[in-house]
């Protein structure tokens, strides 16, 4: 998921105080992924309810929500909409990893290799439309605002943070820089560890914050040139890129070509690489659709909602429910009472 030019980008180290009182607009796709690949069982399976019903989200969503309302910080939540045809593509092509993922766990259970069900079962992570049903439902029990994007959530979430209706979006992909997101703040994790990638070991992380016009500065671009890096390297549009073309070597590429982008892609043979014209993937990124009529309106918790879904639905535990509940409701308390002292202080 995301373009990979993570590494050419400046990131500032932040600590959670520096988001208290802040608003983000969460890219809730990501964030529910990261739950599925990361909320397993010692064999790598996901965590269900008695009736086999996946509820490693849910779990992530409420206890994730719990901790950073705690922390004073607002929260809003995108949802994808429709996929664009060029995003199919892409998603068709992770489905096939997937199945590769699957057979190779399915290989590590027959030995009963845990380190190996470990490894390969959070590739194997999908989000169906029940559990993203199921996680509109409680954000919004939460008294959260849910925001379904006419597409892509990440574009929608920027047009937020444009607007000024959100400080910063919450994902761990660069994707949001592409959509003109001003500000993004990724590793939003409580727990301050994260599985590295392809392996069974954690490393310590800190949320970070990346600035798009400092960035632009940085790297010597422009917007339209920021896109054209990461259509180099591939995006979800353009899965894989040129072949070949890592984040240096596209930045050195577009500086160099300066404006003149089809004379770029043309002297890279983009047409040997894809089927249809860069430009189609360019202006796509560009316009994404977005809905500009979105509510960001929070309310009071519906508590006998969430409790119906979590314990009843999905055999959570009550006790720890109403205590997650409870810790949600104590900081509203407090931020309210602040406000108040505030105001009359």
């Amino acid at each position: 998921m995301g373009v990979a030019i993570t590494e050419i980008l400046l990131k500032k180290e932040i600590d959670i105080d520096f988001l208290k009182g802040r608003t983000l607009v969460v890219d809730s796709p990501m964030w529910l992924y990261q739950f599925l690949s990361s909320i397993r069982q010692r064999d790598g399976s996901l965590l269900t309810d008695s009736k086999g019903n996946v509820t490693s989200h849910l779990m992530g969503l409420i206890s994730r929500v719990s901790n950073l309302a705690q922390q004073d910080i607002k929260l809003a939540f995108a949802f994808d909409g429709k996929p664009h045809k060029l995003k199919l593509m892409t998603l068709e092509k992770r489905k096939e990893i997937k199945q590769e993922a699957e057979k190779k766990l399915e290989e590590a259970r027959k030995i009963e290799d845990y380190d190996l069900m470990k490894k390969f079962a959070p590739r194997t992570s999908r989000l169906t439309k029940e559990m993203i049903e199921d996680s509109r439902i409680l954000i919004d029990a939460l008294g959260f605002p849910v925001i379904n994007a006419p597409s892509e959530a990440e574009a929608q979430a920027s047009y937020i943070v444009r607007k000024g209706d959100a400080y910063a979006l919450s994902t761990n992909d660069a994707d949001a820089l592409l959509f003109g997101a001003t500000r993004i703040v990724r590793n939003l994790n409580m727990a301050g560890k994260r599985k590295k990638m392809n392996s069974l070991s954690f490393e310590t992380i800190s949320p970070d914050l990346v600035v798009l016009e400092e960035n632009l500065q940085h790297l010597g671009l422009t917007q339209d040139q920021l896109i054209c890096v990461a259509m180099l390297v591939g995006t979800d549009f353009n899965a894989g890129g040129i072949k070949g073309t890592g984040p240096k070597t596209a930045l050195k590429l577009v500086k160099k070509c300066g404006n003149d982008f089809g004379s770029l892609f043309s002297e890279l043979k983009w047409e040997e690489y894809f089927e249809y014209p860069w430009q189609e993937v360019f202006e796509l990124i560009k316009n994404m659709p977005i809905d500009e009529n979105y509510e960001m309106k929070w309310k009071n918790m519906d508590e006998a909602k969430i409790m119906r879904l979590l314990v009843d639905e999905h055999d959570f535990s009550a006790e720890r429910v109403k205590s997650q509940i409870d810790a949600i409701r104590k900081s509203k308390e407090t931020k309210a009472q602040k406000g108040l002292n505030d105001f009359f202080g």
